[in-house]
């Protein structure tokens, strides 16, 4: 394969030849933001579980190479692509562009990510992906969570927030708080 583009990219992810998918998944990064919605469509819908995974693979390809220093317009185009891919029916796939987000979204990703904080299946994995993305908007968002969570999840929200290097009133750290009883032996005495 010489020239990758989105036609040969795509051709060759679906190729029954493993060193032509593999070849095409670790070069899919130069194509680019426009790889990845069709990609996302064979991530989810193909039969053949390693074209599915392949094309998942390059898209996380895709992340890694417009993450790269200098490569800012790219990763924005890339953000905004993974970010239309959040209202995904299939759960596991949700919880994977949740990750690709983190790796190079920047303030404008907070408030999509945000809408998935109630989800019973991915919640968590928003407020952990709120808490790497840059900027204020995302504590804040994590802050009006922590205020409106359910009392269950406000812990791991206030562990976010401690995690961006905010201060939190109300929920230790739970890292601090004893998981069974301990008793201190005296020294020198028996």
């Amino acid at each position: 394969m010489d020239e990758l583009n989105l036609d040969t990219l795509l051709k060759s992810i679906q190729s029954s030849d493993d060193n032509e998918r593999a070849n095409a998944r670790d070069r899919a990064g130069v194509v680019g933001a426009a790889a990845i919605a069709p990609l996302a469509k064979l991530a989810v819908e193909a039969e053949n579980l390693e074209v599915a995974r392949a094309a998942n693979r390059a898209i996380q390809n895709i992340v890694y190479h417009a993450g790269r220093p200098g490569a800012s317009a790219e990763a924005k185009a890339v953000t905004a692509e993974l970010i239309a891919l959040l209202g995904t029916k299939h759960a596991q796939f949700r919880r994977d562009v949740l990750w690709m987000i983190w790796q190079i979204g920047g303030e404008e990703a907070a408030d999509p990510v945000a809408r998935l904080l109630d989800d019973a299946e991915t919640g968590d994995d928003a407020r952990m992906c709120l808490e790497r993305l840059p900027g204020a908007r995302a504590t804040e968002l994590l802050r009006a969570r922590l205020a409106a969570a359910p009392e269950a999840q406000r812990p791991a929200v206030a562990h976010s927030l401690r995690v961006r290097g905010a201060e939190v009133v109300g929920y230790p750290s739970q890292k601090l708080t004893p998981t069974k009883k301990t008793t201190v032996k005296p020294v020198g005495r028996e």
